[in-house]
């Protein structure tokens, strides 16, 4: 009995694995063609050193409103509570990759029409050159869009095509479907990376860990926004998972209440990104070591700011080949 369930996860392993990975020399041969796209107006510095931190900057007022006029010279960046200069700044609306990572489970069955209004939603309050892909999950991780590694945002009738032919069904990989998407998320041309989440946040499928995706998005560039959708009796629901996903990359939770607030979020989740910073600045230190991160702005305006990015990262060690 053991071993037949061992040869049927591995089964399902291998035929997520090819799905992911039967993309790559595709995605090797696109990427050439897939340069960034930067208004010329965009304020943009960059380091002649490859290892930036990349962080992603949400600024607010106490009323929730996107402030995104400020300057270079207004930010303030802190490694471990030492100054570094910065060295990548853009306060445009510049494309950006995106992965929508979709529970695909049969927990998702009754909700799965709001999963995709919700998706379009997002979709069509996005910078229409956002490079954007995605993935589901249920017993196995799945590409959703099939025949291309990536997708633009404005492209809603190849994006509606691919999701409403979602079937949910089975278990739940949580896990590994946010790591295959992170895996594909390093593949996009755009120097700001994010992932939307949508799930209810509970996991009885994967072989990773969620210490393997949490110390895998610290790693990362990328914000992990999540949406959690389950009903109050839901068992398998946990949205402690969703926040410590959102927090650990410096985005946010949200927990909508009907498929109005549904919509909401994800309109909500894709303004931010639009109205964000991108700030990068080459790491002062090799050690290996987790570094927190701190922005300021300075001079501070006369109203009250939430700043928000990721609060640290593992710096690479002296001996990391690149």
């Amino acid at each position: 009995m053991a071993g037949g369930q061992k040869g049927k996860a591995g089964g399902r392993k291998g035929r997520a694995a090819v799905r992911i990975s039967a993309l790559l020399p595709l995605l090797s041969a696109l990427l050439p063609f897939c340069l960034p796209a930067l208004p010329a107006s965009a304020q943009v510095f960059r380091a002649g050193s490859a290892e930036l931190v990349v962080l992603p900057v949400v600024v607010t007022d106490k009323k929730g409103r996107y402030i995104s006029d400020l300057t270079t010279a207004q930010f303030t960046l802190f490694d471990n509570g030492r100054r570094v200069p910065i060295e990548l700044f853009t306060n445009e609306d510049t494309p950006v990759t995106v992965g929508l990572v979709i529970d695909a489970s049969g927990s998702m069955r009754s909700k799965i029409g709001e999963v995709v209004a919700a998706t379009m939603a997002f979709a069509r309050a996005s910078n229409p050159d956002d490079e954007l892909f995605a993935v589901h999950f249920n017993d196995d991780v799945v590409q959703t869009v099939a025949d291309r590694p990536f997708l633009f945002a404005g492209d809603l009738g190849a994006l509606e095509s691919a999701v409403t032919s979602i079937r949910p069904e089975g278990r739940t990989s949580l896990y590994d479907g946010i790591m295959a998407a992170l895996d594909h998320l390093a593949l996009g041309s755009r120097s700001r990376k994010a992932l939307i989440v949508i799930s209810d946040g509970g996991d009885n499928a994967s072989e990773a860990t969620l210490d393997r995706v949490l110390k895998r998005a610290r790693d990362s560039n990328a914000a992990i926004y999540t949406v959690g959708i389950y009903d109050d009796d839901d068992m398998d629901k946990n949205p402690r998972v969703l926040k410590s996903l959102a927090e650990t990359t410096g985005a946010e939770r949200f927990l909508p209440r009907s498929p109005g607030d549904l919509l909401r979020a994800c309109s909500r989740i894709a303004r931010e990104i639009r109205s964000g910073y991108t700030i990068g600045y080459v790491p002062p230190d090799r050690d290996g070591a987790y570094h927190r991160v701190r922005v300021e702005v300075e001079p501070a305006p006369p109203q009250r700011l939430n700043i928000r990015t990721r609060p640290g990262y593992f710096a690479a060690g002296r001996s990391t080949q690149r």
